[in-house]
């Protein structure tokens, strides 16, 4: 038994290498295949791992159950696979709000069976022995912080995916009067219980602390604006890590600890990454300081007028440019025109034009979302950069090309101290020699905020479906 103890211990330590490899894979796009396969590899070693382990510790009962722990992972696997292949790259970040939801869920489930029959997994002696305090801690962490997440990451997911009436589903934030000083009481509340069911063990206070965690979720999240959802996503995703942490503890579980902790850390790493790219205070953003303000601010002010062109505008444009620096944004993600995008750069390079693509860290609607949708199209890895290496580079740029962005590339983050975006890190496009911006229309962002570099007399809007108008442009140049 101390030898098979050893080798669990050894291969989860070799299953956490992995994760760490994943996750070092996963930081540049160059290497995020590696990455996932790092991770995948990892997850299958600690998979089959604990299988082996409820087999030799669970003896004949462990073996019996084994069935239902195989068909689970069947199921679950199947359907997982299936919605990896289906999801639109536009409904990514829905999925990853979904799959956080999901890990919390699991965390509480598996806090509601820890408290039911501790002796199942070890816990406790026999049936009927007191769950130890140190456990009740555990499990009291790892539920409220996996209700929380679950609840949570339902209302992200439905503002994710704007088609659901339900009020608290909008883009818009939901506020209503002495809204932190209730979302403090109930989390005050919250613990109290938790502390209660420490000291007793009973169900009871387990049961409403639980409550109590679900509505707490909810009421953290729905008034957070649009605007902020790229930090929600990372938060969400650091909630769900420590959730498993918790829980890892509580079955005195090193690999689910690791696991747990490599997720928790890195979210909230990404997450202070997302708020600094958004000149947003972390705080503020999670007890919902942000997201409603500048729709205020977008409805005044004199009408202004835009000079517009045409796809053989641009074509004559980009055939005459040296250097043109594309920005991708949303819109091109909706339109599913990344690969359309991609022949029109080749074409420009074979006519000798260098093209590059800017990359803000939180344009689409997660972090990462444009990398994943130009690396989907194969594009080039050297040809796209972060906007830290690129901004300088948009002053001496022929033209710079906006695809579907908004919010990353408005100069009044800069130019304007009164602005509600006012020293928000942009791609600095308005440095270029000509801008060019393709959008639908004239409608603002996500943080609801007139673009003044729409105005600009260097700047040509071209209105249209952008896989469309690429596809044009791209004709118009051949």
């Amino acid at each position: 038994m101390t030898l098979s103890m050893n080798l669990v211990t050894l291969l989860y330590l070799v299953a956490s290498v992995f994760f760490i490899q994943a996750l070092k894979g996963l930081s540049h796009p160059a290497t995020s295949r590696r990455g996932n396969v790092f991770g995948m590899t990892g997850m299958a070693i600690a998979a089959l791992t604990t299988v082996a382990l409820i087999v030799k510790i669970g003896g004949d009962a462990g073996a019996a159950g084994l069935g239902y722990v195989l068909a689970a992972l069947v199921v679950g696997g199947a359907i997982g696979a299936t919605m990896a292949k289906r999801v639109e790259m536009t409904k990514m970040p829905e999925l990853v709000a979904f799959m956080h939801s999901m890990i919390g869920l699991s965390a509480v489930c598996i806090a509601v069976a820890e408290v039911a029959e501790p002796h199942a997994f070890g816990i406790v002696a026999a049936m009927g022995d007191p769950l130890p305090y140190g456990n009740r801690v555990e499990l009291f962490i790892g539920a409220i912080v996996g209700a929380i997440t679950f609840s949570g990451s339902v209302i992200a997911f439905g503002k994710l995916s704007g088609k659901y009436k339900f009020r608290l589903f909008q883009g818009a934030p939901v506020r209503f009067a002495a809204q932190h000083w209730i979302n403090l009481a109930i989390a005050l509340t919250t613990v109290g219980f938790g502390l209660a069911f420490w000291a007793t063990a009973n169900w009871t206070p387990f049961l409403v602390m639980l409550a109590l965690a679900f509505v707490l979720g909810v009421l953290i999240i729905i008034p957070i604006g649009g605007a902020d959802m790229p930090v929600v996503v990372s938060m969400l995703n650091s909630y769900s890590g420590w959730a498993a942490a918790g829980i890892g503890f509580s079955l005195e579980n090193s690999m689910l600890i690791i696991a747990g902790s490599l997720v928790g850390s890195s979210g909230a790493i990404l997450s202070y990454i997302m708020c600094k790219a958004m000149n947003r205070s972390f705080f503020n953003v999670i007890l919902g300081g942000f997201g409603g303000e500048a729709a205020v601010a977008a409805t005044g002010g004199a009408q202004r007028t835009v000079k517009s062109g045409s796809p053989d505008d641009v074509a004559f444009l980009l055939g005459n440019a040296e250097t043109v620096i594309i920005v991708p944004g949303y819109g091109l993600a909706v339109a599913r025109a990344q690969h359309a995008l991609k022949e029109l750069a080749q074409k420009l390079g074979e006519r000798g034009v260098n093209v590059k693509y800017a990359i803000h860290p939180v344009a689409g609607r997660m972090p990462g979302h444009m990398n994943v949708l130009l690396a989907e199209a194969e594009v080039p890895y050297d040809q796209v950069f972060e906007m830290d290496d690129i901004n300088p580079e948009f002053a001496q740029a022929d033209v710079a090309v906006v695809l579907g962005a908004n919010d990353v590339v408005n100069p009044a983050a800069k130019n304007d101290p009164k602005s509600p975006i006012a020293g928000m890190p942009i791609l600095e496009a308005y440095k270029a020699k000509t801008v060019i911006v393709n959008k639908r229309s004239m409608a603002t962002g996500y943080a609801g905020l007139d673009n003044d570099l729409f105005y600009l007399d260097k700047t040509m809007m071209v209105f249209g479906d952008a896989k469309k108008i690429i596809e044009d442009i791209t004709k118009a140049i051949e």
